[in-house]
């Protein structure tokens, strides 16, 4: 893995202390104590950043954030968008996996596919780009995995209310989503897809729908795999949107499914970190 230098690092950390205290203004001395650099590689530094606009230097001495930095901010917070990064990597889980892999964004209780990337097999995929689908139990895993107490007031709210082993169901799948990371859906015994109303509806007046989550994952066992989902999360640790795998062709088995599972878990972990602004481990 590439290493970025020292130079870049000290850089970045004065701008970031600067940017997380806002209001605030701070000599030299101030940023020498918190970030524990030499006086003088911080002036140097200081003195830099003043020249290219990205800090100013006011009259008692002390720095904030420069004109040029907040043109450069204005300008990212125009055109931010997690798409951007999202969308190379579901062309990529797409490809490998021979499925769909879309971008569903929960807007109140709705999921909303923002975007997706396709296979050459899943060209004709009948979920089209746009559509807005009622938030059901099974979907509702990953995004309340990691905050049950969103879960337990959306199972108050929403109408009509799983059953109360859907309901046990769903909070083991979130056990298990908190564990590795992703979201597992199986194909339900018996339910015939197409017979039902157009895919936007399915599940709009029950609970019911073409998958159910899974609270456990064998290796040796054979699954019949209907989608796999993982959490993007935001700055907060909140969830940002889910990327969903789904159109696998066939079974697989427990250890496939970890191992895709793990792929998508370390993609949705890279969008995190361009979302939230920073590297490292998800929240």
């Amino acid at each position: 893995m590439s290493r970025s230098s020292p130079g870049v690092r000290r850089v970045a950390a004065i701008l970031n202390f600067i940017a997380d205290h806002p209001g605030q203004a701070f000599a030299l001395t101030d940023l020498v104590r918190a970030l524990k650099l030499s006086r003088a590689t911080c002036h140097a530094l200081l003195t830099g950043l003043v020249d290219v606009g990205y800090l100013y230097r006011t009259s008692d001495k002390t720095y904030v954030l420069g004109p040029a930095l907040a043109a450069i901010g204005r300008t990212a917070a125009l055109h931010f968008s997690p798409l951007q990064v999202a969308q190379p990597e579901m062309r990529s889980l797409a490809d490998e996996f021979d499925v769909v892999c879309g971008a569903y964004f929960l807007e109140g209780n709705m999921m909303h596919l923002r975007d997706r990337a396709a296979s050459l097999s899943h060209v004709g995929y009948p979920v089209p780009l746009g559509i807005r689908m009622k938030l059901r139990s099974p979907q509702a895993v990953v995004y309340f995995a990691w905050n049950p107490k969103d879960a337990e007031a959306w199972l108050e709210a929403t109408s009509p209310k799983p059953t109360s082993e859907r309901q046990e169901l769903m909070f083991k799948a979130m056990d298990f989503a908190r564990e590795h990371g992703f979201a597992v859906l199986v194909r339900r015994p018996g339910f015939d897809v197409t017979a039902t109303a157009p895919v936007q509806d399915v599940g709009a007046d029950s609970d019911e729908l073409p998958v159910i989550p899974v609270a456990g994952v064998e290796a040796e066992q054979i699954y019949p795999i209907g989608a796999l989902m993982a959490p993007v999360f935001d700055a907060k640790g909140k969830v940002s949107f889910a990327l969903v795998m789904a159109g696998f062709h066939g079974n697989m088995s427990g250890t496939q499914i970890l191992a895709a599972g793990a792929r998508l878990r370390a993609a949705c972990d890279r969008i995190s970190s361009f979302v939230s602004g920073r590297s490292g481990e998800r929240a």
